[in-house]
Formats: structure tokens, C-alpha cells, sequence
């Protein structure tokens, strides 16, 4: 592994840049520990409580009215922000895969395809389902492949 600092006057920010020919074990823990170093911890909801749930336990993020709930295999959370911003903060394993939904790529069991448009994943020992888009079923298959 190579390591190079580059520095420029006109940047306002930080840029990291990992170059790989395939995307490792080695390469996820690099982008894991970046994004931990900038991540602002995820609290999450449930009545008047707080609780903090590691990111592994959240099975998919969804949007339901106005509220965001994350979603394990035995609860649901409230958590106080937006789908847009959770997709920039969540790890590599979390995956946009409807414009009302997030899920988390290592915990999907099944991916079953439908006809109609909309597929469904199914997550192992729940019974918790997630549709997901016609439009980005092929970005979550890509995700799979890479990270399986």
C-alpha cells in the first residue's frame, strides 16, 4: 500500500482518494475508519429514550410521513435526520434502494424480483421486507456483488 500527502492551497476541505483494482477487505476497513473519523454519532429514538444501536444491527432506514425509522430485526427507531443525510454518512454497506428507503447490504438474506417493477429483500430470522425501485435494483446488485 502506498500512502501520499498532496497538498493545495485552493482546497476548502480534505479530499481522501483511495485507488484499488477491486474493492478489499482492506479497502472497507480504510473507508470505515475515515468515515468514523468524521461521522457524527447516530442517536436513535424510541419514545422518550435514546438509545445507541451499532450501524451492523440496523437492517434498512426508512421513511414513514415525516419521521426517518431505522429498523432492526426486533424494533424500530425514530432517527432525527434526513434520508439525504444519512446516505452521506452511512458506511459503503448502507445502499439507497427507493427514494423512500436505505438498507444495509451485508444484512439482506433474499432479493426477490418482481415483474411489476418492484423488488423485495428480505432480511434473515425477521420478518421485516424492504421494496426496492425498478430504478436502483441495479446499483443494489452491484453493491451486493461487491461486497459479498
Amino acid at each position: 500500500m502506498k500512502i501520499r500527502i498532496e497538498l493545495d492551497d485552493g482546497l476548502d476541505d480534505v479530499e481522501v482518494v483511495i485507488r484499488a483494482a477491486n474493492l478489499t477487505d482492506q479497502v472497507n476497513q480504510i473507508q470505515s475508519l475515515l468515515s468514523k473519523m468524521n461521522q457524527p454519532s447516530l442517536v436513535f429514538y424510541k419514545e422518550s429514550s435514546e438509545y445507541f444501536v451499532k450501524l451492523e444491527e440496523i437492517l434498512f432506514f426508512e421513511t414513514d410521513g415525516a419521521k426517518i425509522f431505522a429498523h432492526s430485526k426486533t424494533d424500530a427507531y425514530e432517527v432525527k435526520l434526513k434520508l439525504y443525510e444519512l446516505e452521506e454518512i452511512l458506511p459503503i454497506t448502507f445502499c439507497r434502494i427507493s427514494k423512500s428507503s436505505i438498507a444495509n447490504v451485508r444484512s439482506v438474506y433474499s432479493l426477490d424480483k418482481s415483474f411489476s417493477g418492484t423488488s423485495r429483500i428480505r432480511f434473515a430470522d425477521t420478518h421485516k421486507v424492504v421494496h426496492v425501485s425498478r430504478h436502483y435494483y441495479q446499483l443494489l446488485k452491484e453493491r451486493l456483488q461487491e461486497l459479498r
